[in-house]
């Protein structure tokens, strides 16, 4: 991290090969001085010069910094769910496989505490106008919990399970990156979060005697 890789929108028209290079170009810039200063590091001018893009292109790609920031956690994501592909969590267990993934992923953002924190205040700050990306957000946090759990058709339960658990993990991010929770309470809130996992699992049918 900082990565370099995302995609357009599900929603958005498909961008062209020049026009998703260039949005690469923007969000790796984003990353790149929120990295270095924070949120108050990434203004608007500042990426278009570092990208190499017009002010006003930059605009039509995202109308403001937290619509940037947010679609640049979005990006971080993708890129650790690749990371995290190459060499799956091998816990014994999907809550043990989901959590040790969480945690790892964590720790990628411990690396880079001012993007983490650029990004972070970009969702809280999110109104409705960025919820396409804000749900991006989402859904990739959640196919990375998923992914944890070994699972490609979940239950309603285990989706309500997993969406508490992405809640829990955002909200670590926020204590933490406040100062208000160290790493080991956040990992004790993480692995404790995850057990709804195995509460959620479905039933086997009891055998015939």
């Amino acid at each position: 991290m900082p990565a370099e890789v995302s995609s357009a929108s599900p929603s958005s028209p498909a961008l062209t090969e020049r026009q998703e290079a260039r949005r690469r170009r923007i969000l790796h810039a984003s990353a790149q001085l929120a990295s270095r200063g924070g949120f108050d590091a990434v203004q608007m001018r500042e990426v278009a010069e570092s990208s190499q893009v017009a002010l006003g292109t930059l605009y039509r790609y995202f109308p403001s910094k937290v619509h940037l920031l947010v679609a640049t956690m979005q990006a971080q994501l993708e890129h650790m769910h690749g990371t995290l592909r190459k060499k799956p969590p091998q816990g014994a267990t999907a809550a043990e496989r989901v959590a040790e993934t969480l945690m790892r992923a964590f720790r990628a953002l411990q690396r880079e505490p001012h993007l983490a924190d650029a990004m972070v205040r970009a969702l809280t700050f999110a109104d409705r106008s960025v919820s396409p990306e804000v749900d991006q957000v989402s859904r990739q946090t959640t196919m990375i919990i998923l992914d944890a759990m070994g699972l490609e058709d979940p239950t309603p339960q285990q989706l309500s399970a997993v969406r508490v658990i992405e809640h829990t993990w955002h909200s670590a991010l926020i204590t933490w990156l406040s100062g208000r929770a160290s790493i080991a309470q956040v990992k004790i809130d993480i692995e404790t979060v995850c057990r709804l996992i195995d509460l959620t699992a479905p039933e086997e049918p009891a055998r015939r005697r």
